[in-house]
C-alpha cells in the first residue's frame, strides 16, 4: 500500500467542520490503496473538542502528535498576550512556530516511513510552509496542497486590514507554495478560478476542485423521515464570527412576528455551537426574540446531525462582502443530505447558492437583503403550517458529495502526482 503523509495541524480530537475534511479522507483512503499517516499537534483542551471524530478513523491509523508551541495556550493573562503576538506579529499565523520547530521531526518521519506523497491542508497556512520545507528536502517526493479556504484573497483576512508589508510577505509565501507543489486542490470552483487567475502555473492538468461533503455513515441509524413539529424548528449549527452574523435573520423574523405573519408561539430557532454569550444575548434581546431563540452548546458531530434531522428548516449564514461568493461552508453538505429545506443567507451568485439550486434543497437571499429573507421565511412557514412539502431534493446530485466518493477523487490525485514524479 502506498503511503501519504497528511500534514494537518487541525485534527481530531479537535472539533469543527474543517477538521472533518482531513479525518474523512484519512478514514477512506485505505479503500483506494493509500495508507495515510497523519502529522499533527498534541491534544489540548483549549480548542473545541470532539473526541467522537477519532472513533471514525481506523484504530490502526498512525497519528504523529508533536508539541504545538502555541502561545495562545499560555496560562491565564499570558494567553492574551500570546494571542496578540500570534495574530499581529507572526506570519502567516500563530502555527508558524509549530511548523518551524517541528521541521526536523517531519523530515525524520518522511525518511523513516518511506513516504510516497506529501499532502498538506490549510487552515493553518503554516501546514503548507512545512510542506514547502519538506519538498525542498525531498525533491523526488510529490507534494499535494489542499486549500479549504483561500489565503491572501480570503475575505476574513481581507477584513483584518493587515499592513501592506504583511500582505506582501504572505503573498510571497503563497506564491512559493503554489509554484513548488506538484498538485493543487481547492474546495470550490470559484476559489480555483481565483488562484488560476493569480498564478499561471496552475492549469487544469495540475489543479482540481474537491469539495467538502457528508459521510453517509454519520446518518446510519438516525430517523430520516421529515418531521412536522408542533413549532417550526429552524436550526443553525456551527460558529458565528466576522461577517457571519444572525442580525439580518433576526430582524426579518422580528418583523414577520410584529406584522403577525408568523405566530411567535409557533416558531423556535436553535443555535448550536459556541458563541459569545453576552453578545448573542444582546442581539436576541434587541430583536425581541427571547421566547423564540434557544442556544444549545457545541455537541458531538453525530448528535448535531440528529438535531438537524429533528428540524423543519436549516439555517445557513454566509457573510456578505468581497470573496463571500467563494464559500460553501462545511456544514452545507450535511444540510443537503438531511432532505430538510435550507434557508440560506448567502450571495445569490456564489457557490453555496449554486449548490442549493443544483440539489433543489434551499431558498436563498443575500445576507443583507432583509425583505428577501422575510419572504423566504414566510414561504417556508406557510408551507410548514399547511403541511406541504417545502423542497424536492435531487438525490442523484446530492450523492456526488458523499465523502467516500470525494476521497476516491483525492486518491486519483495522489496516484497522478506519484505517476508524474
Amino acid at each position: 500500500m502506498k503511503k501519504v503523509l497528511m500534514i494537518a495541524y487541525q485534527f481530531p480530537p479537535m472539533g469543527g467542520a474543517g477538521v472533518q475534511r482531513t479525518a474523512k479522507f484519512a478514514k477512506y483512503l485505505p479503500l483506494f490503496d493509500w495508507e495515510p499517516i497523519v502529522f499533527t499537534r498534541q491534544e489540548v483542551k483549549n480548542h473545541i473538542q470532539d473526541p467522537s471524530l477519532l472513533e471514525d478513523v481506523s484504530k490502526d491509523l498512525k497519528i504523529i502528535r508533536t508539541k504545538p508551541y502555541d502561545m495562545r495556550e499560555w496560562p491565564g493573562i499570558f494567553g492574551l498576550g500570546g494571542k496578540w503576538i500570534s495574530r499581529k506579529l507572526i506570519y502567516p499565523d500563530g502555527e508558524r512556530v509549530w511548523q518551524f520547530l517541528n521541521r526536523e521531526v517531519a523530515k525524520e518521519v518522511v525518511a523513516r516511513e518511506k513516504i510516497d506523497v506529501i499532502y498538506t491542508t490549510s487552515y493553518p497556512y503554516s501546514d503548507h510552509l512545512l510542506g514547502l520545507y519538506l519538498k525542498k528536502e525531498f525533491l523526488h517526493i510529490p507534494w499535494v496542497v489542499d486549500f479549504r479556504d483561500e489565503w491572501t484573497n480570503n475575505p476574513y483576512i481581507l477584513d483584518m486590514n493587515y499592513s501592506k508589508i504583511r500582505m506582501k510577505k504572505e503573498k510571497e509565501m503563497e506564491k512559493a507554495v503554489v509554484e513548488n507543489c506538484d498538485f493543487f486542490i481547492t474546495n470550490t470552483p470559484i476559489m480555483l478560478q481565483n488562484f488560476q487567475k493569480d498564478y499561471s502555473v496552475l492549469t487544469n492538468k495540475n489543479s482540481v476542485v474537491i469539495s467538502n461533503g457528508y459521510d453517509e455513515d454519520d446518518f446510519n441509524g438516525l430517523e430520516r423521515e421529515v418531521p412536522h413539529n408542533e413549532k417550526m424548528i429552524i436550526t443553525y449549527t456551527g460558529a458565528m464570527y466576522g461577517r457571519r452574523k444572525p442580525d439580518s435573520f433576526f430582524q426579518a423574523l422580528h418583523e414577520l412576528i410584529k406584522e403577525e405573519k408568523i405566530e411567535e408561539e409557533k416558531i423556535e430557532v436553535r443555535l448550536i455551537g459556541e458563541y459569545v454569550k453576552k453578545s448573542m444575548d444582546e442581539k436576541i434581546e434587541k430583536y425581541g426574540l427571547g421566547k423564540v431563540v434557544k442556544i444549545l452548546p457545541y455537541m458531538k458531530h453525530r448528535d448535531s446531525i440528529e438535531k438537524l434531522l429533528e428540524s423543519d428548516v436549516l439555517l445557513l449564514i454566509i457573510g456578505a462582502g468581497r470573496g463571500a461568493e467563494t464559500f460553501y461552508t462545511g456544514k452545507v453538505f450535511e444540510y443537503i443530505n438531511t432532505g430538510r429545506p435550507i434557508l440560506a443567507l448567502a450571495p445569490e451568485a456564489g457557490v453555496a447558492a449554486a449548490l442549493l439550486k443544483e440539489t433543489q434543497t434551499g431558498y436563498v437571499a443575500d445576507s443583507q437583503d432583509v425583505p428577501g429573507i422575510k419572504q423566504n421565511i414566510h414561504i417556508l412557514y406557510e408551507k410548514w403550517d399547511e403541511k406541504k412539502e417545502m423542497v424536492h431534493p435531487n438525490w442523484e446530485e446530492i450523492q456526488q458529495y458523499e465523502r467516500k466518493m470525494l476521497t476516491k477523487r483525492l486518491a486519483q490525485v495522489l496516484d497522478a502526482a506519484l505517476k508524474d514524479s
